[in-house]
């Protein structure tokens, strides 16, 4: 799915600084550190009050405007990964038990 507009600000970026949505829906920008320079506080662009959305990426685009997107998310679902880590275990357990129950026998079997 491609980004969508969601506010026309049209705000000009300076190099040097980011800019981004923060928690008010407002355009903030912050300076980026470099090297061993720390980053600076965060400051006020423009007001525009949007309302965030979860599941979505708001950000600014190339014409300075407040673009968002759906975040894509990868990788395994929790419950499938505790089911292979179940099942490994089960495995584990298995293994033991047989190897303890052969070295029962022999020692049995030695006695006799």
């Amino acid at each position: 799915m491609a980004a969508k507009k969601v506010a026309k600000v049209g705000i000009k970026k300076e190099s040097g600084y980011l800019y981004f949505v923060d928690k008010e829906g407002d355009i903030s920008c912050a300076q980026m550190a470099r090297g061993n320079k720390k980053g600076g506080k965060p400051k006020k662009v423009a007001k525009v009050g949007i309302t965030k959305e979860s599941g979505f990426l708001y950000f600014i685009d190339k014409a300075g405007d407040i673009s968002c997107a759906k975040m894509v998310r990868g990788g395994k679902k929790k419950k499938a990964a505790k089911k292979v880590v179940k099942k490994a275990a089960k495995k584990v357990a298995k293994k033991a038990v047989k190897k303890t129950v052969k070295k029962a026998v022999k020692k049995v079997a030695k006695k006799k």
